[in-house]
């Protein structure tokens, strides 16, 4: 027996015998050609074989994980389309003499290369998808059948380097009870995936494949991130044991689904989620929450090829609120850029799309993309409770731009006779270090702040969270970042508005207890931490956290605030 350390990716224990997904190699042999025409039909017909595979799965995808999961494979189908990549492919083939095979390797590595010495976490995921899709191309050109994940007929744990969006999306639930790799994070697309479909995931073991064997007993647990190969009777008794706590422990959760979030002094804060399409609203009522927290509309941009009308917009917002039946609904304005982008928007590259042309800056300078929103927002506003939250912000003007084209588009509507709601409130995302500093001049013209941590953290910690060699500066413990936290909190109370947090750190179990002490209002969190952190929130005093709040804010380091919330808040 032996075990693996890795990062607990998706919560839960999985007992299963190892199956590992390992791929046929795909050996590239260059050739000269001497009927072009011929090869390059070759090409054009396992490309239209490789978009078909993408369809089904895509359609697969949708209904077992949602519209927003299925988008990768609407941008994997639209990396297929793409004229620079195919043409190059022709052109190699025309120009070279050379065979498919060598001509479609050729280029995706000239293109993986390319992305990747970019440095950004954009770039390595679009780096990703290329090498997704130019395997399956290869595979049909090579005659050579990949593995299909959808196949699997028995309980097993997926063994991998790593798993594609494309292995993620086909595995079935009622089989493949959980899966480790040996490289990824708790924000890659295999685990976002294993949150999704609720199957536990242990990512990063940097061993797995090569400690695993194929059909040996293997244990995820995916509550503390380990990974047990070939355990002993006793091991998987006691890990049985565990797993039938956890499941006890999710049942007394789900009691609490139709509660109010309340302290153990009987103080309220609310409990909302982060959804990415209206499909999404499904898990937030499963599982309880008051609202949601933020909705991220550049779904709703991604994976076509061009952009969404005000129509098409205007019935996913209406839909979001009528579902949430008069609950508040915080709806973020388009955040394209740094991480995401828009094939049929031709921006400039940037060697820093981060700390670039993105989200607001993107907006106030595109103003049709940014007003057809806005009208699609106005006209849902009436089937629910809206509040409309800006992104990126950095500067007090740049939100009064943005309001004011806001209210602009506000009394247009109205002169045209289309109802639209007279309590919008409008607030921003505080995911800037200036921001958080200057938050007390914001507050005067904001009506609430939503902290967004992800960013914030690795901002104010000059650290890429995904570059591994950095991810130890990924510190939302960190004093630094509680301090500013704080001061958002306070200006918001000040002038009498409301702060909320909509960044991963809201769900965590070690931060909860710190930001009910600094006074936030409303966590949002991906919706199956909901009815945890209600559970948690119910044995906690927000008086007692609130007392513990300067001590905390005058500790050094991460390591010292982690210690002294273990010591001093105990929750089951």
């Amino acid at each position: 027996m032996m075990s693996l350390k890795g990062i607990a990716a998706s919560a839960g224990i999985a007992i299963a015998k190892a199956y590992r997904l390992q791929e046929p190699p795909l050996n590239i042999e260059k050739k000269e050609v001497s009927d072009k025409k011929t090869e390059i039909e070759r090409f054009k017909a396992a490309i239209a074989k490789a978009k078909a595979e993408l369809e089904k799965i895509k359609e697969h995808a949708h209904t077992a994980l949602g519209a927003d999961k299925a988008a990768i494979f609407s941008a994997h189908i639209l990396v297929l389309s793409d004229p620079e990549l195919l043409d190059n492919v022709k052109n190699k083939i025309e120009n070279e003499g050379i065979n498919a095979e060598a001509a479609m390797k050729e280029t995706s590595e000239m293109f993986v290369t390319m992305f990747e010495s970019m440095d950004n976490e954009y770039m390595k995921e679009r780096a990703a998808d290329i090498r997704d899709v130019t395997k399956r191309v290869l595979a049909h050109l090579l005659g050579i059948s990949l593995p299909n994940p959808s196949l699997i007929s028995e309980e097993v744990i997926i063994i991998a380097e790593d798993l594609t969006p494309s292995d993620t999306a086909q595995l079935n639930r009622q089989y493949v009870k959980g899966f480790t790799t040996n490289i990824g994070g708790r924000t890659s697309h295999s685990a976002i995936m294993a949150r999704s479909l609720e199957i536990p995931a242990v990512v990063g073991t940097k061993q797995a494949t090569e400690k695993i064997e194929n059909d040996v007993i293997v244990i995820i647990d995916g509550l503390d991130g380990e990974v047990i190969i070939n355990p002993s009777a006793n091991v998987i008794a006691d890990y049985e044991e565990k797993k039938r706590n956890y499941e006890k422990q999710k049942a007394e959760w789900a009691k609490l689904i139709a509660e109010p979030t309340v302290t153990s002094d009987g103080k309220h804060v609310e409990l909302a989620a982060n959804i990415g399409t209206p499909e999404d609203i499904e898990s937030v009522l499963k599982n309880g929450a008051e609202g949601v927290g933020l909705y991220r509309t550049e779904f709703l941009y991604m994976g076509r090829d061009s952009l969404p009308t005000e129509e098409e917009q205007f019935t996913a917002y209406k839909t979001v609120l009528e579902k949430m039946e008069g609950k508040p609904v915080v709806i973020r304005t388009l955040d394209i850029g740094g991480d995401k982008k828009l094939s049929y928007l031709n921006l400039p590259e940037e060697m820093n799309p981060f700390l670039g042309f993105r989200a607001i800056r993107l907006c106030l300078e595109e103003q049709s993309i940014f007003r057809t929103q806005l009208r699609a927002l106005l006209r849902a506003s009436t089937y629910g409770n809206l509040k409309i939250m800006f992104p990126m912000i950095a500067t007090l003007n740049e939100f009064k731009e943005a309001k004011a084209i806001l209210l602009e588009e506000k009394e247009t509507l109205i002169s045209a006779d289309v109802n639209v709601s007279d309590n919008i409130e409008i607030g921003i995302m505080v995911e800037i270090p200036a921001t958080a500093v200057l938050a007390d001049q914001f507050a005067k013209e904001v009506d609430f702040f939503s902290i967004g941590t992800n960013d914030l953290i690795q901002y104010t910690m000059a650290a890429d969270r995904m570059n591994e060699r950095v991810s130890y500066l990924y510190q939302p413990y960190n004093p630094a970042i509680l301090r500013l936290v704080s001061l958002v909190i306070e200006a918001a109370h000040k002038e009498g508005k409301w702060a909320g947090m909509c960044g991963e750190m809201a769900g965590d179990e070690t931060a909860i207890p710190i930001l009910l002490g600094l006074g936030l209002d409303e966590f949002s969190m991906s919706a199956t931490s909901v009815l945890r952190a209600r559970s948690q929130m119910k044995q906690l005093s927000k008086a007692q956290a609130a007392q513990y709040k300067e001590k905390i804010l005058s500790m050094s380091t991460t390591e010292e605030v982690v210690q002294f919330v273990k010591g001093n808040f105990h929750t089951t």
